[in-house]
């Protein structure tokens, strides 16, 4: 089984104003590991989520696109805290900022003995992500968890969404953030997360500075319009972005391709630790494909809404 851990939260979508005019806002279920694991399960991977969803009205929406997909909700009892909710607005290039509320809410309602308690018995991938390194109280808490779940075996994964706006201290953080790196055998990552760690580096600096690490084998690097990089020790690739024949918007991209990467590495047998890094040019040009197709998809779409894998396929056959 996948399993995905980290928040999932209700994005308020601000639309455009007209002048003078009240801000309108539609509620989109979201949260990037709450998406990874629907995208997962919409490309047909056993996906289980690992986040307390709350019992109010949002939490009703969050449960309602998990079950839809077949993503087993790990944490069964609902919590008595409110959604954590994001406000997303847009820029010229379409490209969402967020502000967060999520003080007491349901995604941090946490502790090592729930979240150890529900995981299943076999974990083939542990993707991490999102929130997890931001507060130092959580951070322990899901470290601990992690290296638990790596003591097991299982291919470790981590997509940060680095958020500034979110962080307080930002080199506690990154040193939190540390810790969760020096675990996980693959790293995804976009070109503005690696401009918030370190602006002073190239993309390639930053990938041998990360494959560096104790136990990195895979990076996958999002540039938006630019399209994504994958790097190992064997190689490295580049695929184009995948445009829908109608664009909504770029909400959830990174979280589908995320979860395309995964299931391409898994379909080629390559998701354990002694065959990532042996992946040459052409592997990663396949795998990178596969997500470039998934995120483009996404993208037909207002907020996150990951395709179906009879629609990759489709697009990956014509």
């Amino acid at each position: 089984m996948f399993v995905v851990a980290g928040e999932s939260l209700i994005d308020l979508v601000a639309r455009p104003q007209v002048s003078g005019g009240a801000m309108d806002m539609s509620a989109h279920e979201g949260g990037s590991p709450y998406n990874c694991a629907i995208a997962l399960a919409r490309l047909g991977q056993a996906s289980g989520f690992l986040c307390p969803i709350s019992k109010d009205t949002f939490g009703d929406r969050l449960m309602g696109p998990l079950a839809a997909a077949g993503v087993v909700p790990l944490i069964a009892e609902r919590s008595n805290c409110n959604t954590t909710l994001a406000v997303v607005t847009r820029n010229a290039k379409g490209l969402p900022a967020y502000a967060f509320y999520r003080k007491g809410t349901a995604e941090r309602d946490i502790s090592r003995e729930k979240l150890m308690a529900a995981l299943p018995k076999t974990i083939d991938v542990f993707q991490i992500g999102g929130f997890l390194p931001i507060e130092p109280e959580d951070a322990e808490i899901w470290l601990d968890v992690v290296k638990q779940v790596a003591a097991r075996g299982a291919v470790l994964s981590i997509d940060p969404n680095v958020r500034p706006s979110l962080i307080d201290d930002f080199a506690g953080y990154k040193a939190r953030l540390d810790g969760f790196l020096d675990l996980a055998h693959i790293v995804k990552v976009s070109d503005e997360d690696l401009s918030a760690l370190d602006d002073t580096l190239s993309i390639e600096a930053h990938a041998q500075l990360l494959l560096a690490r104790p136990n990195v084998k895979l990076v996958v690097v999002t540039m938006g319009d630019a399209g994504s990089r994958a790097f190992t020790a064997s190689g490295e690739a580049h695929a184009a972005v995948h445009r829908p024949a109608v664009f909504g918007d770029t909400v959830g991209a990174g979280d589908s391709l995320m979860a395309g990467v995964l299931t391409a590495l898994a379909e080629r047998e390559a998701l354990t630790v002694d065959r990532l890094g042996g992946l040459d040019a052409q592997d990663l040009g396949e795998v990178l494909r596969f997500g470039a197709v998934t995120a483009g998809l996404n993208c037909g779409f207002v907020g996150c809404n990951p395709p179906s894998r009879d629609d990759v396929d489709a697009v990956l056959k014509s």
